[in-house]
């Protein structure tokens, strides 16, 4: 480098997305006037390993839902869709035919790919990782953690059914992906949660100021579109390097609020980080019909909670 040599660096926006500030300023513009509190701990349990992880067996926990056909759009290209939310933890055995999908969560629509769910739920990596001896074994189940914006409700309802499902399964370390804004908080609550009671966690996610804040042991931050935290699109090596990286995590990881970026790169062009719920780059009528959308969303999801759990 010369003394007059330009000075190259990468673009202002190609840094990880704000989402709370994001969400924030959305919400607010949509007209909804109290933001939304999130959480925030300032100490952060962490156990570590008792036994190495080919000795160990591996649960993985999703936000996540099953597909259910009578519940309207859910595939490729999908609105959101809150008629497909559940309320209450579910397990599903692996050895089923799971079809788990992500429209009922606010994830980047416009750039998450929802085709290949391994993008969102690393299980092909995870089984590959079993059979190669890098982990002893799966759980019998995968556990499927509601979406609540309740704080409350996700620690005393929500973790201990979760902790229950595990020790019936006799886990002893846990993976945990989430996908839109809420389901990065769930999944840190859980997280801690689920240290306190002895089970080492790592957080495969994609908003990290969400996942930071809150405060969690174990952190694998990839910066890609929200619902595609575990993998890039039809790309088995990545499955494979970044359930890697989250393996590596678990074993060492020094202390709580360890995070680690993964080298995945969604694109060369980073203005994809501009989309998510930007209302700078909505007309006036879209940021209307999207606050009549939002509200229908609202009723329906409100619905269907008080119907599920009766709050």
């Amino acid at each position: 480098m010369t003394k007059n040599s330009e000075l190259i660096f990468a673009p202002e926006l190609d840094q990880p997305v704000r989402y709370i500030e994001r969400t924030r300023n959305y919400y607010l513009g949509l007209g909804y006037q109290t933001p939304y509190v999130w959480a925030h701990y300032s100490d952060v349990p962490f156990t570590p390993l008792s036994k190495a992880l080919n000795q160990a067996v591996l649960a993985l926990v999703t936000t996540a839902v099953p597909f259910d056909a009578s519940k309207g759009p859910q595939g490729p290209r999908a609105p959101y869709n809150a008629a497909a939310k559940f309320y209450e933890p579910y397990s599903q055995s692996i050895d089923e035919e799971l079809d788990l999908r992500i429209a009922h969560v606010g994830i980047d629509r416009r750039n998450a790919n929802m085709e290949d769910s391994n993008c969102w739920f690393p299980l092909n990596a995870a089984k590959r990782a079993a059979e190669s001896g890098r982990i002893q074994s799966l759980s019998k189940h995968v556990y499927g953690l509601p979406t609540n914006r309740s704080q409350r409700h996700t620690l005393e309802i929500d973790a201990p059914l979760i902790l229950s499902k595990m020790r019936l399964d006799k886990v002893d370390v846990a993976v945990l992906i989430p996908n839109c804004p809420i389901c990065h908080q769930s999944q840190s609550l859980l997280a801690g949660y689920l240290e306190e009671a002895g089970i080492p966690t790592v957080i495969m996610g994609a908003a990290k100021d969400i996942v930071e804040y809150c405060g969690v042991p174990r952190f694998l931050f990839s910066d890609l579109p929200l619902g595609n935290a575990a993998a890039l699109p039809d790309h088995p090596q990545s499955q494979d390097a970044n359930f890697e990286l989250a393996l590596r995590l678990l074993e060492g990881a020094p202390g709580p609020r360890t995070t680690m970026q993964s080298p995945l790169v969604w694109s060369l062009d980073p203005s994809w980080k501009l989309d998510y719920s930007n209302l700078d780059r909505l007309s006036p009528e879209e940021i209307l019909h999207l606050r009549e959308e939002a509200e229908k969303a609202r009723i329906t999801a409100r619905d269907m909670r008080v119907k599920s759990v009766g709050a």
